[in-house]
């Protein structure tokens, strides 16, 4: 009967035969869920509480799809969690509240806040009250960050690994060793010709301008056999730190004096070194054969600092030469020979050496060099030394002629090549067992140096904070009586502003200033510059900074810093190729280099001065008097004209004009007219009677003075003061 359906009618009574079913298990849930429940499984049924038809329980109906294999079928798809790095927050047991505000580097309102809709009592809470362990833990949560506890500090401390000069030797080992003499005295009163004629050598014609500018070290041997170290110092007042480096290496000093000159400034300075150093002295009273020399007056003069020589009643022996000539030079040999045996100088040749860095520098060939003194053990190639952060393995042993030598003992000046990094002059030297040991060295002093930056840095943070503490507690004292809300209501309300009237901090570079690069052919002549540049004290007018400084001829690197920075580079003694020259003036980079220093400081005293705004001076070029008061039509306007005589020199119409009326300035500008008669001129002279008028509505009055005058602009010279 029903394949003789037609399809709508077979369409028609399927869906009647599924609205019977679906009614049926309508009622069928509605009144015995139980008795369905064996029949169908739990997942397909509706939950009991469910009011919901059972084809409508959209939670609980499963589509075919197709299943991976190895998936589950009620495998969920998982999200992605993004991982969120969250502060760190160190906590212990017992906290008070602005302990844990401190921790979590928060202000102490913010632990009330957290702890807001909590158990805990927040108007009761003050910054010094003990929180739980719970609530610390919920504080630190809900300031979306994550705690560890506190563990006790177990840092070890770093062993000491640096190398210190060994124990005073027995006596029964030491040798006599030669005396070590540092000639010492003023600029060009003969430091360098005494020791050239006793050297029978010509170095004052290698000195650029006649004057030293280095430690020369030598070893002469007299006639008589005996050996003497000299040390020839610079006499210039850059060269103060060499001369004191000179002294403090020294056993005995000759204060060289010019008979004609007397005592001078740097005279005095070489005593002052020697008291310091607590070594004895020998005047040698130079160029004693010149016409005005004085020997007298040298010595009653040198008694005003403390010198007094054997003819007054003193210690200090004075031996009169004449070092162009070679007069009396053995007499001053002897003397100082004599007083070496008073002393009874000796040293233990054998053991690990110690010596002092007299100079260093950077040489092509030879990499670093130090010149250097020996003053215990014997120093031969291959040995390990370590001065200051920097160590070597002795290659080569030269003496000041430039031969290489196998040995050198006590009191022997030498040149040793074979250092890692250039040391600074004036450190000590100290041999040790190994390279290794080298190394630790160097690299405990580099730590110990760190540290003691980290300290210095510490402090003055410490130092910030506390100051920090005191305006905050400041701007809290009257703010104690209220309640934490009503605080911070108060401190909203004084600081909303702030952050809106912030000044910028951008800073930009002040137009009047001159960075500086510095590069020097030894370690001590930088060290000079550096000691004159200490006493610029004309900050106020131009800022000056050393950027870098360094040994060696100018690179790239310096001219790229100096252009980085806008600055100009200082070379003494040292020299740039043809492309660095090139690459500096392509760059715009003043590049000055110099084997004179007072030259190198007269030139960065110039363009200090250009930098400076020059100075605006007035003047005056006439003066006249006004005799009259009368209008003059212009077109439809009424011009006030004052009529006037040229009392002293002569007015010209493009300058620029002052009215003085008694003591006042009334008007200062510039002239509209000037007329001689009825003709427009540029310039009256002296005698004559003219017209004028003012740029501006000037009321004139008979009686007034009209200055004419002229700005001149001078340049403006620093006020700094080197010294020499």
């Amino acid at each position: 009967m029903i394949s003789t359906l037609s399809a709508p009618a077979a369409v028609t009574a399927g869906m009647n035969v599924m609205s019977s079913v679906m009614r049926g298990a309508r009622r069928l849930v509605h009144n015995d869920l139980a008795l369905l429940s064996n029949f169908l499984p739990v997942p397909l049924l509706c939950p009991a509480r469910s009011s919901a038809p059972l084809l409508t329980c959209q939670q609980n109906r499963k589509f075919a799809s197709k299943q991976v294999k190895g998936q589950r079928k009620d495998q969920k798809d998982k999200k992605v969690k993004v991982k969120v790095d969250k502060q760190e927050v160190e906590i212990r047991q017992t906290m008070t509240v602005a302990s844990l505000a401190e921790a979590m580097n928060k202000d102490f309102d913010h632990v009330f806040e957290a702890l807001l809709n909590t158990s805990v009592d927040v108007d009761s809470l003050e910054p010094d009250s003990v929180l739980e362990e719970k609530w610390i833990k919920e504080v630190v949560k809900r300031s979306g960050m994550k705690f560890r506890w506190a563990k006790l500090s177990d840092s070890r401390e770093r062993p000491n690994r640096d190398v210190h000069r060994r124990p005073a030797a027995d006596p029964s080992s030491l040798a006599p060793r030669p005396p070590v003499v540092t000639i010492m005295g003023h600029v060009d009163h003969g430091k360098t010709t005494l020791l050239d004629s006793l050297r029978k050598s010509q170095i004052v014609s290698t000195e650029a301008g006649g004057i030293t500018q280095h430690i020369g070290a030598f070893l002469v041997q007299l006639p008589t056999g005996e050996k003497i170290t000299f040390l020839d110092t610079p006499g210039h007042a850059a060269f103060s730190s060499m001369r004191a480096r000179g002294a403090n290496a020294t056993d005995i000093v000759i204060l060289v004096v010019a008979a004609d000159d007397g005592v001078m400034n740097q005279t005095v300075e070489s005593i002052q070194h020697a008291k310091r150093a607590n070594v004895p002295m020998i005047v040698a009273v130079n160029k004693c054969d010149k016409p005005q020399a004085d020997p007298q007056r040298v010595k009653r003069e040198l008694l005003a600092y403390d010198v007094v020589c054997e003819e007054f009643g003193g210690d200090v022996q004075a031996i009169h030469v004449s070092a162009l000539k070679g007069d009396n030079l053995m007499a001053l040999a002897e003397a100082t020979v004599t007083l070496a045996e008073v002393l009874e100088l000796k040293a233990e040749p054998s053991g690990l050496v110690e010596g002092i860095i007299i100079e260093s520098r950077t040489d092509k060939g030879k990499g670093s060099v130090t010149t250097a003194i020996v003053q215990r053990g014997s120093l031969k190639r291959g040995c390990v030394l370590v001065a200051g952060k920097s160590w070597a393995k002795v290659r080569f042993l030269l003496d000041e002629n430039g031969r290489a030598v196998t040995e050198a003992g006590p009191s022997a000046a030498v040149e040793v090549v074979g250092w890692k990094e250039l040391p600074s002059a004036g450190e000590i030297i100290l041999e040790v067992e190994s390279e290794q040991r080298a190394r630790e060295v160097v690299e405990w002093r580099a730590y110990e140096e760190e540290q003691q930056k980290l300290q210095e840095e510490q402090s003055v943070i410490e130092l910030k904070q506390k100051q920090h503490l005191e305006e905050y507690k400041k701007e809290r004292e009257g703010l104690t009586h209220l309640s934490w809300r009503q605080r911070k209501s108060a401190l909203y309300r004084a600081n909303k502003g702030k952050f809106a009237v912030r000044p910028s901090e951008k800073t930009q570079r002040d137009e009047h200033s001159l960075p500086l690069i510095i590069k020097g052919d030894v370690d001590g002549s930088v060290e000079a510059i550096l000691n004159i540049l200490d006493s610029y004290d004309a900050q106020q007018q131009c800022q000056m900074e050393v950027v870098h400084f360094g040994i060696g001829d100018v690179s790239e690197n310096d001219v790229n810093m100096a252009q980085m920075f806008t600055g100009s580079i200082y070379g003494f003694n040292v020299g740039a190729s043809k492309p660095i020259q090139q690459l500096a003036v392509r760059s715009g980079v003043p590049l000055r280099l110099h084997t004179i220093i007072y030259k190198l400081i007269d030139e960065l005293k110039d363009e200090l001065s250009s930098k400076l705004p020059p100075l605006v001076s007035e003047n005056v070029i006439g003066e006249a008097t006004v005799l009259a008061m009368f209008d003059v039509s212009v077109g439809k306007k009424k011009v006030p004209v004052a009529g006037c005589r040229i009392q002293k020199g002569q007015l010209d119409r493009r300058l620029k004009f002052r009215l003085i009326r008694g003591r006042d300035i009334v008007w200062e500008g510039s002239l509209a007219a000037l007329k001689h008669h009825k003709d427009d001129v540029q310039v009256v002279k002296v005698g004559m009677e003219c017209g004028l008028s003012a740029d501006s509505d000037v009321a004139f009055k008979p009686g007034d003075v009209i200055v004419c005058y002229e700005e001149v602009d001078t340049p403006q010279v620093t006020s700094w003061d080197p010294g020499f």
